[in-house]
């Protein structure tokens, strides 16, 4: 999924967790993945894409538009980072979850964070905020399954 891109994790509360294996069982799964993992999340993406550009326009900054026309293009526009953190969610699911900090094109002032529930399936996207799904971000139990919060 990375391009072979090598990577160094960031393990956060992994010395004082009761169930290490789950840390590394999330990692090994997260290697694993390939670019399909990130295309199902296209369409999550793109929806932040588009919420971005919206205020881009808003603001009539015609210089800050990035055109792209699909979700089938948008991970053209995205580069994932070289350090996933692999963290323990303490207060919902706990789950052991991979989250990564893209560059985008079109919002480089916050960027793109992608979420990965134990380092399989993407759970969250959109501008990194730390927060390892929606439900924490917004404090709102009624985010829980959502992958991207549109504006």
């Amino acid at each position: 999924m990375l391009g072979g891109m090598a990577c160094r994790f960031v393990v956060d509360g992994y010395d004082d967790d009761p169930a290490q294996e789950e840390f590394h069982a999330a990692i090994r799964t997260f290697l694993a993945l390939d670019r399909t993992a990130l295309e199902v999340a296209a369409s999550s993406i793109y929806a932040y894409y588009r919420d971005v550009m919206d205020d881009v326009l808003a603001a009539g900054d015609d210089e800050g538009y990035v055109e792209i026309d699909s979700p089938r293009h948008v991970l053209n526009h995205v580069r994932p980072g070289d350090e996933p953190t692999v963290s323990r969610d303490p207060y919902g699911d706990q789950h052991v979850y991979v989250s990564i900090e893209c560059e985008c094109a079109w919002e480089p002032e916050h960027g793109l964070q992608i979420v990965f529930r134990d380092g399989a399936t993407v759970t969250k996207v959109g501008p990194y905020d730390g927060h390892l799904t929606n439900s924490a971000a917004y404090d709102d139990e009624e985010l829980n399954g959502v992958v991207y919060r549109t504006r």
